[in-house]
């Protein structure tokens, strides 16, 4: 894959939380809301503030993901995180076909160590119908690359965008049925069938800046966003909901094998019921 080309800084603000239907004795809480320093980005500035107020703790999860983790132990009706960081980008790299071939996915090295990333969970699952989709995708290309790119096609062309079409609970075969999802869905199927194909892949979730060549210095709302890559000698990167590699408007959060891996907050309680979550991610490019 060649180098990315040149890329943007922006700033996001991503608040969100959950209401009670009265006190909460205590709660106990994950969030996963910090991008990451890494080849295509860099972490200029980043801080999570909670409340009520909490002593706050910072480690990598399993997967590479930085979770900050707080309990709350005074009587709350309401759970505030905000998350604000500072992001330099790089614009998207060229998806070549320079990758190992089929037969060097199967070589037990690539097998072993990527094993976590080629097996199906609930929600990624085909049924016998997609099962032999992805049996197709792969017997009509010649290259691993070419058969990702064309799973990325098929995906955007067969399943429509539309919110609220579906949960964090649905699974692909669901989604591939009633041909509507978000983008959490779209990336599910692809990563679904590239498993399924023998190609190593994993879910990512960050944001994504809606506005190609955003002016500077104008806020504009998003929202948590989802994505896709896949290895072929190294991992490579496309967001199939937009049809577009990953560049500079897409900023890292985590990874995993789906969504599960990579929730923005979770936690347990002790209380009344949830009465609702709130979400508000606002971002500006200001470079």
């Amino acid at each position: 894959m060649s180098v990315a080309g040149p890329g943007w800084r922006v700033q996001i603000r991503h608040r969100t939380g959950f209401q009670y239907g009265g006190p909460v004795a205590s709660s106990y809480n994950e969030a996963r809301m910090s991008p990451s320093t890494e080849p295509r980005q860099t972490v200029l500035d980043d801080r999570i503030t909670v409340w009520p107020a909490a002593r706050t703790h910072r480690y990598q999860d399993y997967w590479g993901t930085t979770v900050t983790s707080f309990d709350v132990q005074v009587p709350h009706e309401v759970l505030e995180v905000i998350a604000d960081s500072t992001v330099e980008t790089s614009g998207p790299a060229a998806l070549g076909a320079d990758g190992p071939g089929w037969a060097e996915l199967t070589e037990p090295a690539v097998v072993d160590r990527w094993q976590e990333l080629l097996l199906p969970t609930p929600r990624t699952a085909l049924d016998e119908e997609l099962g032999g989709l992805a049996a197709a995708l792969r017997a009509g290309h010649a290259r691993p690359d070419e058969a990702a790119l064309a799973v990325f096609e098929l995906v955007r062309r067969e399943v429509s965008y539309t919110p609220g079409a579906t949960g964090v609970l649905t699974g692909v075969v669901q989604v591939w049925r009633q041909k509507q999802g978000v983008c959490q869905d779209l990336s599910h199927l692809s990563v679904a069938l590239l498993r399924a194909m023998g190609v190593p892949a994993r879910y990512v979730s960050g944001y994504l800046h809606p506005t190609p060549n955003a002016p500077l210095g104008k806020p504009v709302t998003g929202e948590s966003h989802a994505w896709v890559e896949w290895w072929a000698g190294d991992w490579r990167a496309y967001d199939p909901t937009n049809g577009v590699p990953v560049g500079e408007r897409h900023v890292v959060v985590g990874r995993g094998r789906d969504y599960g891996d990579v929730p923005p907050l979770k936690g347990v309680y002790a209380g009344p019921s949830n009465t609702g979550q709130s979400v508000e991610v606002t971002l500006t490019r200001i470079r």
